[in-house]
């Protein structure tokens, strides 16, 4: 007796769609592709989605699922370090998000509800509207362009930057180049360098200058909201 295929569900199809988007990227995932990932003939989504839009909709909103919310009883600094730390993992581990994420007309429940744990976050910690909305775009701006930079950066992860700069430095004549080659043989060589440890202290400006921003609202500075 055949064995019966699973009974088609949305998070099915999404679930599909993800695999589909991590072998080959956003340009793969088509209502055929993801039919094809299900073994089922692509007509067969519509009954589910109402199309390509709708599948797209579909993977932004799973991504959000994959970062942490901030928890109600954690400071706002703890919770926007945790929120991006994990969305640089979730973003570093589907990278076909970078470009989907923040484009979607249509927001899912798991994205607003990120959006709004996120600011109902920093609202609750004392932050007023406008700052709340700088924190937000900057933090996030800051987590997409590193990851960007990251996965494109000429050597691996695993790599290290070392041998990198090794073959760097040797067409960088001391004269022309002098702070390069002294931030090569200073920061880089021998001491084991990483770009991924760039990520802490880059955002920790980011968290420093939200913070000095912060301490005046109570005097008035932001006015009232």
């Amino acid at each position: 007796m055949p064995r019966r295929r699973p009974a088609l569900r949305h998070d099915r199809i999404i679930d599909a769609a993800v695999r589909v988007a991590d072998r080959g990227g956003l340009a793969q995932v088509s209502m055929r592709n993801v039919g094809k990932e299900l073994n089922v003939e692509a007509m067969s989504l519509y009954h589910h989605l109402a199309g390509k839009d709708a599948l797209l909709d579909g993977l932004a909103d799973w991504f959000f699922t994959q970062i942490a919310l901030p928890r109600p009883d954690q400071p706002w600094r703890p919770a926007m370090t945790d929120r991006a730390a994990s969305a640089r993992a979730a973003l570093s581990k589907h990278p076909w998000a970078l470009g989907l994420v923040e484009s979607r007309r249509s927001p899912g429940p798991a994205l607003l509800r990120h959006h709004e744990r996120v600011l109902g976050c920093l609202r609750q910690h004392g932050f007023p509207i406008p700052l709340a909305a700088h924190a937000f775009s900057a933090i996030d701006s800051y987590v997409y362009g590193f990851v960007l930079t990251e996965l494109n950066l000429p050597f691996s992860p695993g790599e290290g930057a070392e041998d990198f700069v090794d073959q760097l430095a040797e067409q960088l004549p001391l004269a022309d180049y002098p702070h390069l080659v002294e931030l090569i043989t200073e920061q880089v060589r021998g001491r084991e360098y990483s770009y991924a440890d760039e990520f802490e202290f880059g955002l920790n400006l980011i968290l420093d200058s939200l913070e000095a921003h912060l301490e005046p609202a109570d005097h008035g500075v932001w006015g009232r909201n």
